[in-house]
């Protein structure tokens, strides 16, 4: 009798290339992060090579030898598929020509960063609403893209000369076709969007105060907000793990409810199209009484995540609105005198562990004196019925 055996599907394995250039600021690539997209995504990382460009050439964004060259270890290396994180300076309308030529030279697919981002979105979502919007982020990814897929196959279709005339190319039909959707889904999250408002509404008239948790993905807002409420709000060490915005009744001091939000976390150069789709959800920080502003303390780039949530803060509208800075997982933190570094190079910031619950008193009576400078008017007015 012949035996069966489970064979477990082998992950991709994708070769990651940081491409920086001379006119590139230091942070603007991070090759650490882009392998931390790639393993949230799943992928085994067959390599991750860093290539300086002193000239940008339009056909691969380097000279052609050197695209040769990651052509040859790639074969090498048995890639599966090639992920790029372009230099942020290289015009937007010429990633997906380049990305064609990458593929023509490789024989395999070509992702860049921001799609790698978009498909970690669209392998999370658990609501209605986070579909819709990685939907549409998806469609406006794949817009300018489509020339690639159908660069052979634009033939004229639908109609007779001299009857009904030449017809439309398959690229033209299937261009339209995104674009209904596009409107389709933008009318849809405008509803959601509303149903967003009326709920908002109801809390605002309750009187409750709101308190979003922000900061850059994967620093711990999820562990902090269920270590604060009793919650059990999904936690994994990966990047994106929450998508949607979670909110719990808390009492930072007894007699004093409040509402703590949970929300997306940010990253460096999130993609356009995420942020567009995803507004409405950010807006949840900007209708905040106060923000929480959760730093991981063991990350070593956590000045860059910090300036990179202050940046979406201020594009969000939030950036007026009073903020407690919090550096999380100083459990983590083995070398002496750096939590008091930290502390020192961020002023007034509280220093926790989610995971210990340590520091928790100290947060909670800032939360408190906080909203009552507000109450006061000291601070922000968005707290006028409390």
């Amino acid at each position: 009798m012949q035996q069966l055996h489970e064979t477990k599907e082998r992950k991709k394995r994708a070769l990651l290339v940081s491409i920086k250039t001379s006119s590139s600021p230091a942070e603007c690539s991070s090759p650490a992060e882009l392998a931390g997209l790639a393993e949230t995504l799943e992928l085994d990382i067959a390599g991750h090579e860093i290539v300086n460009v002193r000239e940008r050439q339009p056909r691969f964004g380097m000279g052609s030898g050197k695209a040769e060259e990651l052509a040859d270890m790639a074969a090498r290396l048995e890639a599966d598929l090639l992920v790029f994180d372009w230099d942020p300076h290289l015009p937007e309308k010429a990633r997906p020509s380049q990305q064609r030529n990458w593929e023509d030279l490789t024989g395999i697919p070509v992702l860049d960063r921001q799609e790698l981002i978009i498909q970690i979105f669209a392998s999370r979502v658990t609501t209605r609403e986070a579909a819709l919007q990685v939907q549409l982020a998806e469609l406006h990814y794949r817009l300018p893209r489509l020339t690639h897929k159908y660069i052979d196959l634009s033939q004229q279709r639908g109609g007779h000369y001299g009857t009904r005339g030449a017809g439309e190319t398959k690229l033209e039909t299937d261009r339209r076709t995104i674009e209904r959707r596009i409107h389709k889904l933008e009318k849809e999250i405008e509803q959601v969007a509303k149903q967003r408002q009326v709920q908002r509404r109801q809390r605002e008239r309750q009187g409750v105060p709101v308190c979003a948790i922000v900061g850059y993905t994967n620093a711990g807002k999820s562990s902090l907000l269920n270590a604060l409420t009793g919650s059990a709000v999904l936690v994994e060490d990966k990047l994106f793990a929450t998508l949607e915005t979670t909110t719990r009744r808390f009492e930072p001091v007894p007699g004093m409810a409040v509402l703590l939000s949970d929300t997306v976390g940010f990253i460096r150069r999130l993609p356009h199209s995420l942020i567009k789709a995803f507004r409405s959800t950010l807006e949840e920080a900007a209708r905040a009484n106060i923000l929480i502003h959760v730093l991981d303390a063991s990350d070593p780039n956590i000045e860059n995540c910090y300036q990179t949530t202050i940046t979406v803060l201020g594009e969000l509208g939030a950036g007026e609105i009073p903020a407690i800075t919090v550096l999380n997982k100083t459990d983590l933190l083995q070398e002496d005198g750096y939590k008091e570094a930290l502390i020192a190079r961020f002023p007034q910031s509280i220093a926790v562990s989610a995971r210990n619950h340590t520091g928790f008193e100290e947060l909670k009576n800032e939360i408190a004196v906080t909203l009552q400078k507000t109450r006061s008017g000291n601070v922000n007015p968005n707290l006028s019925a409390w």
